[in-house]
């Protein structure tokens, strides 16, 4: 029983009826993987809520066994009544379901009385939890088909079983009627099944500001004396455990075992694992002291609130008086971070970046190496590796305002290839479809393409919702061909019916894409999912610091000197190891290409092995968050630049030397760590998010002055009165702002600062 493949079985008819699926470890109701020979934990499963399963995947989940079937959620939510001991109320709830919501084919039975319904969404929306019942939906998944770990059989559908039902043709639901429903579901359970919800109650006009993330012991243990665990619901059981890590770290855990264990329900195992698993960003002892003291709880005189105590005033004094309304008078604002000294490697990427500055009306330094770089990449593809198999493919985002001189460098690149006769390494300005994409590279596989309102490209290519197949498989393609660089690419199967759409597969493909945005319309074409699953990542992303630099009123007319062209020249046939007719060629798109092995000095070596040290540590310190992703692609970023830059200095004897991998690291950790902050600053996944996000960057604009509540209100009218209290409020208690006092010693007013 348990070595059935439920993906064999089920897989491809899921997949036809439009559900999107991933595979489910035997044994388990969790997502898992297949690797050397063992079963192991699937943790960046949902990658898949993002695009649609691909026939690859599917051919080799099928493979593997014992292979159940997890169904992702986002187009289809699942209720689940996880009601036990009382089978006649699990029927009186899954009645009311089909009645309030439609009388769905789709039921399934794991352990009976327990089961689940499953209905299509009008758009997907958060899943909603009030233990002992749950709406499963968005960053969810449940299990289709398997062998259930505690019966030992598989899960059963009494009418129809997905696999036999177009995903069409399932009732239709929605967040509004998923609450809806809920909340008279709960009612119809007796009192001690009800979930106790430990919610901030409403501040009226007062916003209660943030104390501090970090906590001391004895002044958490007493608020959390006024916050007892009665059977709460998950959500609040949850928020307090993240609360007390972000305030304590793991001395918090011993204290958040004591108060679990106040709830019958609670599972010490259970309880251990979701400690580990907590991974606090903001959150931490200012929720509990505001939840405790919504509740009645006041701090004992001398009692010491911060992790960090301040001598000069009482800590407690001050969260006290601004309870009250009070604020701290405006502060000397904190030394700003070091500033980042754009340095232009020497070689053929400097000569051509500092031809593309000098001949430019508005000069972009930045994005003009970020193009150089992409340029220089794309002529030395396929011909060129690093000891460790890796290639000059890279994807480059320059951000700059309209207007702003972000053009010329792409400009340049177009004019220097054709001078030099190396126009078969473009590729067209835009990217019509997945299949035009991969035309271009089987027509040449080192290819460049420069597209211009990348962020609008990208908004397209990203959203699954709205966008055609064709487009939304470039990005998909861009993805996987990043990675397939060193390898094979293999193309999609058709129908073959007359001999033609014969599969196209490319070897070694070296794919560098530069794309120009503004800051606009970049960031507001992302969603976390494009951070969580990668994508994002594999572009180095260069916004400029200066959106309108001085004119250069000399730039005109312009010839590329001889010496760049000859560079360029050099490099395309690979210094000198190409002669006659396959000079600037790389030959076909199903030969493999003897790429020369470009080594490293030691020095160099033992600088990249400390960055990976390095960044072993950091991603573990960022396991949980979003952006591991990022973190995990430095190393091979600044590998491909130094590469690239080692290759353009010497094409004929290339050697990577210590100075190109210290320069190669220093800009990409840079690089990444802004593309991070501005990811946390800007990137949404809820209207509820944007709003926070939103409004965060209105209070950051005004810089040390702040603003008052009036000023904010004129700058925020989009959002209703409620809605401006309630983000507020989640941005005082993640600690974002703060309220100070502005004005003279006889007339003041609150203001919101940014802390950071």
């Amino acid at each position: 029983m348990a070595n059935i493949n439920f993906m064999a079985r089920y897989g491809e008819r899921l997949l036809t009826n439009g559900y999107c699926i991933l595979p489910i470890a035997p044994g388990t109701k969790k997502p898992g993987r297949f690797v050397r020979g063992k079963w192991s934990d699937y943790p960046e499963w949902n990658r898949h809520a993002a695009r649609p399963t691909t026939e690859i995947e599917l051919k080799s989940w099928s493979r593997w066994p014992g292979c159940g079937i997890g169904i992702v959620g986002g187009a289809v939510a699942a209720i689940d009544i996880d009601i036990a001991e009382d089978p006649a109320l699990a029927l009186e709830i899954e009645q009311l379901a089909r009645e309030r919501i439609g009388d769905t084919p789709a039921a399934r039975i794991g352990r009976a009385p327990k089961r689940m319904l499953v209905y299509r969404t009008a758009a997907p929306f958060k899943g909603i939890k009030r233990h002992p019942l749950e709406v499963l939906c968005l960053g969810q998944q449940f299990v289709a088909y398997a062998v259930h770990p505690d019966t030992g059989e598989p899960y059963s559908w009494p009418e129809e079983g997905l696999a036999d039902i177009d995903i069409a043709s399932l009732p239709e639901i929605d967040d509004a009627i998923a609450r809806a429903f809920l909340e008279e579901a709960v009612a119809r359970l007796p009192e001690s099944m009800r979930p106790k919800s430990l919610s901030v109650e409403s501040a009226g006009d007062v916003v209660v500001p943030f104390h501090g993330q970090k906590g001391t012991l004895p002044a958490i243990r007493s608020a959390l004396a006024q916050l007892p665990n009665e059977e709460l619901d998950y959500d609040s059981w949850v928020r307090i455990g993240m609360a007390l890590k972000g305030a304590l770290g793991e001395k918090g855990a011993s204290l958040f075992a004591e108060w679990s264990a106040e709830a019958q329900k609670n599972d010490p195992a259970a309880t251990a694992k979701s400690w580990i698993s907590f991974r606090p960003d903001r959150i931490g002892a200012g929720t509990i002291y505001r939840l405790a003291m919504e509740r009645g709880w006041q701090p004992e005189i001398g009692m010491i609130l911060d992790g960090e105590p301040q001598d000069e005033v009482h800590p407690a004094a001050g969260l006290l008086e601004r309870l009250t309304g009070q604020g701290d008078e405006i502060e000397t604002p904190p030394a700003t971070k070091p500033t980042f000294d754009l340095v232009i490697p020497d070689g053929l990427v400097g000569d051509l970046t500092r031809y593309m500055i000098a001949t430019a009306r508005r000069p972009q330094p930045l994005l003009s190496l970020g193009a150089s770089f992409c340029a220089v990449g794309a002529l030395m593809g396929r011909l060129y590796r690093t000891e460790s198999n890796l290639r000059s493919n890279l994807y480059v985002v320059g951000i700059a305002d309209s207007g702003s001189g972000k053009n010329h460098a792409r400009e340049i690149v177009n004019e220097v290839f054709f001078e030099a006769g190396l126009a078969n390494h473009l590729g067209g300005n835009k990217i019509a479809s997945g299949a035009g994409l991969l035309t271009a590279l089987h027509r040449q596989p080192a290819i460049l393409f420069q597209i211009d309102e990348f962020g609008m490209f990208l908004s397209a290519a990203a959203d699954r919702k709205r966008s055609p197949r064709h487009i939304t498989e470039i990005l998909d393609n861009m993805t996987e061909l990043f990675t397939a660089a060193g390898g094979i690419f293999l193309g999609a199967e058709y129908a073959n019916r007359d001999g033609m759409n014969e599969r196209r597969d490319i070897v070694e493909p070296c794919l560098c894409v530069y794309g120009t945005t503004t800051p606009l319309h970049f960031w507001g074409a992302l969603r976390g999912a494009n951070v969580a699953d990668g994508s994002l990542a594999r572009f180095l992303i260069l916004p400029s610091d200066e959106d309108y630099p001085d004119e250069n009123l000399a730039s005109g007319l312009r010839q590329p000197p001889p010496a760049l062209l000859d560079g360029l020249q050099w490099v395309a046939n690979a210094g000198g190891r190409q002669r006659g007719n396959l000079v600037g060629k790389t030959s076909g798109s199903s030969t493999a290409v003897d790429a020369a092995v470009v080594p490293m000095t030691e020095d160099a070596k033992a600088c990249f092995a400390a960055l990976s040290s390095e960044m072993t540590v950091e991603l573990r310190s960022a396991a949980g968050t979003a952006f591991t992703s990022i973190l995990a692609r430095i190393g091979e970023n600044a590998m491909k630049l130094a590469l690239i830059t080692a290759v353009g200095r010497n094409p004929a004897r290339p050697v990577i030397e210590l100075v190109d991998a210290e320069w190669a690291i220093r800009f990409v950790r840079h690089f990444a760590g802004r593309t991070m902050e501005a990811v946390d600053r800007h990137v949404a996944d809820t209207e509820a998010e944007a709003h926070v996000k939103r409004l965060r960057e209105i209070i950051r604009a005004a810089g040390r002055e702040g603003l008052t509540k009036s000023e904010i209100t004129r700058a925020s009218q989009w959002l209703k009165a409620r809605d401006r209290d309630d983000t507020l409020v989640t941005l005082m208690e993640s600690g974002d702002i703060k309220t100070a006092m502005r004005g003279s010693a006889t007339k003041k007013a609150m203001v919101f600062l940014a802390t950071r």
